[in-house]
């Protein structure tokens, strides 16, 4: 097996993959549902309710990761993601009963947001870490990309199927088949071998851990700058159910079929870009700053888009570059951190990843709503080219990088930081002095 899919020579990752593709496929064919059903049946093609709907189901992690995390990093990570895995199935079930029996209103998709966002809040640390212990550490970047590999498949399935069940038998039976899906990762963590799980110690009770991750992820200047990054690109830039949603119906009046597809499309950048990264054996800052900015330019090239044809042609290099950035994020920071305290930093990340969406949501949402479509997809791509420039102008100040030219058989741009100038320097001269000790034993 090549080195893109080794995780899967593991039993336990291969139960794992399999049983969160079914969930993910459910879980974005709710997301996209969901939006239509507030979009055209809650509410007069408000872009505000859609954005609020999002804020709400990303609100809760705000609050709640962090503690989620250190949770996490207390219990057993799988019984933790088997009871939140349950608990997302029954809000769909809720949904999709209110939906199906005509009852549901703008408040109750509210409500039903909001509690999907605190049971979202604890499974996303466990979630993100219990990876770790399904593979060895030097196969935990190659693991985290094909998570998000996973993730983007089912987006290649889950909008279009979503889209064609909305105008076949309505979006409530929608999340009635996303409430289903989340047995399937709850089945393949029951049949998991437990013995081969690679568990991290877990901590005892004690006063200030939440403190002591707070401050480890403080004085990592790395971490921080991923962190800040992501907060920028995800809050402003990663609005696509939304953005999406309004381009699709306002923009070129397509109807939910064209919309889901939408979501398809952006997919296959996706999965290209978490494919791609399942083959870095070492996530580096660089290329999260790299893809943020690249995705700023495609998002504003998309934003300028004719056409439906176009719009849906520019989703490609946006899906590569989002998804590009995040898994490198994920990755980068797993590997960099003390697995001790692994579910406290992941949850701050978490926390970061969508602390955006409260405010960036509701405002892109305005935005799309006072200035046109246009403008909630180019506002994000303004945002993103400028975070991504500022990190870059701070790490060259602060790390001392040096940029040059490599002319081989594949012309390529080399950036070094001190650290790393020195540990190459350090590798040569113990070259150096291995040859000479040779070359003395020879004489």
């Amino acid at each position: 097996m090549n080195a893109m899919f080794a995780s899967m020579r593991h039993y336990n990752y291969r139960l794992w993959f399999a049983g969160a593709l079914v969930a993910n496929v459910g879980t974005w064919m709710q997301r996209i549902a969901q939006d239509w059903l507030v979009l055209t049946e809650l509410s007069d093609d408000s872009g505000l309710a859609v954005g609020i709907v999002t804020g709400l189901q990303f609100a809760p992690s705000v609050l709640l990761s962090p503690y989620a995390g250190l949770l996490a990093d207390r219990i057993d990570r799988r019984k933790l993601l088997m009871a939140t895995q349950g608990i997302l199935g029954l809000l769909a079930v809720a949904l999709g009963a209110l939906v199906l029996f005509g009852h549901a209103e703008l408040w109750h998709v509210y409500v039903l947001a909001t509690l999907l966002g605190v049971a979202s809040a604890f499974d996303a640390p466990a979630r993100q870490t219990f990876v770790s212990e399904l593979v060895p550490a030097s196969g935990l970047a190659n693991a985290v990309a094909l998570n998000s590999a996973s993730f983007n498949a089912a987006r290649l399935i889950g909008p279009g199927a979503a889209g064609l069940l909305i105008a076949l038998v309505g979006p409530g039976w929608v999340f009635i088949i996303n409430a289903v899906s989340f047995a399937a990762t709850i089945f393949v963590m029951a049949i998991m071998r437990t013995a081969e799980l690679h568990v991290s110690p877990r901590i005892a009770r004690a006063k200030g851990q939440l403190r002591a991750g707070m401050a480890y992820v403080r004085h990592r200047s790395d971490i921080m700058m991923i962190m800040i990054v992501v907060f920028v690109v995800g809050g402003l830039g990663l609005n696509f159910q939304l953005t999406s949603a309004v381009m699709a119906r306002i923009e070129f009046g397509k109807d939910a079929s064209e919309y889901g597809i939408l979501g398809s499309i952006l997919a296959i950048g996706s999965l290209a870009g978490a494919l791609l990264a399942a083959r870095r054996k070492q996530p580096r800052v660089r290329s999260v700053i790299a893809a943020a900015a690249l995705f700023g330019v495609f998002s504003g090239l998309m934003s300028l888009a004719p056409t439906y044809e176009l719009f849906a042609l520019a989703c490609i290099p946006v899906g590569f570059f989002s998804i590009t950035m995040l898994t490198t994020a994920n990755a980068a920071i797993q590997i960099g951190t003390d697995p001790a305290i692994r579910g406290r930093v992941m949850s701050l990340y978490v926390v970061v990843l969508f602390a955006g969406n409260p405010i960036g949501s509701p405002f892109v949402g305005w935005v799309a709503e006072a200035w046109g479509p246009r403008w909630s997809i180019g506002i994000g791509a303004i945002a993103s080219v400028l975070v991504a420039a500022a990190a870059a102008l701070w790490a060259h100040r602060n790390w001392q990088i040096e940029v040059s030219y490599r002319l081989r058989r594949h012309p390529h741009l080399i950036l070094t930081n001190a650290e790393e100038r020195a540990a190459r320097e350090r590798a040569r001269v113990e070259v150096a002095s291995q040859q000479a000790t040779d070359g003395g034993q020879a004489a």
